[in-house]
């Protein structure tokens, strides 16, 4: 599921001075008496403890329902940072080390806490699989091979030949009325491959909770990722005798940016509003390939993790209901997502991680395992699962190829990951569950641009109705590229099965569905 690079970022475990509880940093003590809800009424500034970030989320949703609520959140020294009244969220701020265990009981409260462990200070992140830039010599060797009608490096695009996209573009590019909001590091709007196809109107900065449409403000960090302009090439490059071409090459794409400044870390808060925003901007179909920081899975029975799934379940369902398809990568760790147990090092991303084991039927992936989203694994030229995709029966909608260095395509460039755009005009590749979801943003959106008024719903079957059926192989390739059994891992039901879902996506049986 991304992050980055590889498609699912790992990040470096990097302390930053703030000694773990079961959920919260343990923090300096408040310098005035503990507010209460019924007594005298504390500020923020009765806290010297580190700010932190929440979400408070609320029994009733509409206009007016948070204005009980913010009085009760400045009673204990918070401050609102935004109110989405329309899915019943609040984002706020405090350094009181209580603030969550006081809100939640205040009237009207459901859940509420911290979307993070720490203050963050930024970190220096590593990508899996990161980019390999296409050099020169390179791009002119696919130029070279391009057959009339080809964008000059599509010779290296073996992933749209794989999922017969360059066949569905001879019917349908796409319709300029469906838009596609690529959730993530920022998209570099004046890429020349994509340019065309960029929707300024739709897209925004929603770092700290809070959309920001100034110009530009959706464009990568100076000093940040390539990951989302590379997995909005992906989607819709245009055919315009540049570079690539993307799957839906005539749709527009829109950039949200929810990653932190010197971080690779997508917050609650941010993950919210860029749902919440592609909701209200007509955005037809949201890309996510990334998991949301600082837990890689969130566990009911904790009350912080517990608020988070509330918030962002109740943000993407907002979004289904006013039209919108959210499709999420399913992850780079290569882990059974539907089995009884995963040990999980990773966690907090923020802070220093502890081990601990969890049960991934309990414990969520967000967004990738909310109900609604459409969970995608990766897939290699060969057609097997990609050594680092995770899987699971009942979890896994459909497979995108994703790209795997051990299989090797024939093409130009001999290289197996997938080729698209980079920030500053260039190209490069990537192999990870990152990119395998954008292949099946780019066919829902020819999907949506064929059958306009599909539901979400509607969509979501049409992908999996029109995916090349798969059934388990015998063997696929681990991480040092030796073929490995997989009848012990790749389980099925029916036509169903844990590594591939419905099966490979079909960009043209979809606009011909």
């Amino acid at each position: 599921m991304a992050h980055l690079g590889s498609g699912r970022r790992r990040l470096l475990a990097v302390p930053i001075g703030l000694a773990l509880t079961a959920s919260l940093g343990v923090l300096p003590a408040m310098t005035a008496s503990a507010a209460t809800l019924d007594g005298v009424a504390a500020t923020a500034s009765d806290y010297t403890g580190p700010k932190l970030s929440y979400v408070v989320n609320l029994e009733r949703t509409g206009p007016g329902t948070a204005k009980q609520v913010t009085k009760a959140i400045e009673a204990v020294g918070g401050t609102v940072v935004h109110a989405y009244e329309q899915i019943g969220v609040i984002v706020a701020h405090s350094q009181n080390p209580d603030f969550a265990k006081q809100i939640r009981a205040a009237k009207g409260v459901t859940s509420a806490g911290a979307t993070r462990t720490a203050p963050l200070s930024p970190v220096q992140t590593t990508e899996e699989g990161s980019t390999q830039v296409l050099t020169a010599d390179e791009a002119a060797k696919a130029a070279a091979e391009a057959a009339p009608g080809q964008e000059p490096l599509e010779p290296n695009q073996w992933d749209l030949r794989k999922i017969k996209a360059d066949e569905a573009h001879a019917i349908n590019l796409g319709s300029s009325k469906v838009t596609v909001g690529v959730i993530d590091t920022g998209v570099d709007d004046t890429h020349p491959d994509l340019a065309p196809n960029f929707s300024k109107e739709q897209s925004a900065n929603c770092v700290g909770g809070v959309a920001d449409q100034t110009d530009g403000a959706w464009r990568p960090y100076a000093d940040g990722s390539d990951h989302g302009t590379h997995v909005a090439g992906t989607i819709a490059a245009a055919r315009n005798g540049v570079g690539i071409s993307g799957v839906a090459p005539g749709v527009k794409v829109a950039g949200i940016k929810v990653s932190e400044p010197g971080t690779s870390l997508f917050f609650t808060e941010a993950v919210v509003c860029g749902f919440v925003f592609a909701a209200e901007h007509n955005i037809q179909v949201t890309n996510n390939s990334y998991y949301v920081d600082p837990w890689y899975f969130n566990c009911k029975d904790d009350d912080d993790q517990k608020a988070l799934v509330e918030a962002i379940g109740r943000a993407t369902k907002y979004a289904e209901r006013k039209g919108t398809l959210n499709v999420a990568s399913a992850g780079n760790s290569n882990w059974d997502l539907a089995g009884e147990s995963i040990v999980d090092t990773t966690s907090p991303d923020d802070a220093t991680p502890v081990t601990r084991t969890i049960d991934p039927r309990k414990c969520l992936d967000l967004p990738t395992q909310l109900p609604g989203v459409v969970s995608v694994s990766a897939t290699g030229d060969q057609g097997l699962r990609s050594y680092y995709s995770s899987y699971g029966l009942g979890v896994i909608d459909v497979a995108g190829p994703g790209g795997d260095k051990w299989q090797v395509p024939d093409t130009p460039d001999k290289n197996g990951r997938v080729l698209s755009t980079l920030p500053g005009g260039g190209y490069g590749y990537k192999q990870g569950t990152s990119m395998a979801g954008p292949h099946v943003a780019g066919v829902a959106a020819l999907i949506k641009s064929k059958h306009p008024n599909f539901t979400p719903a509607q969509v979501q079957a049409a992908l999996k109705a029109e995916a090349d059926e798969m059934a388990c192989p015998d063997k696929v390739y681990d991480a040092t590229g030796a073929l490995v059994d997989a009848t012990a891992t790749c389980k099925s039901y029916g036509t169903q099965t844990g590594y591939y879902g419905a099966g490979l996506i079909n960009a043209l049986r979809a606009v011909k569905w």
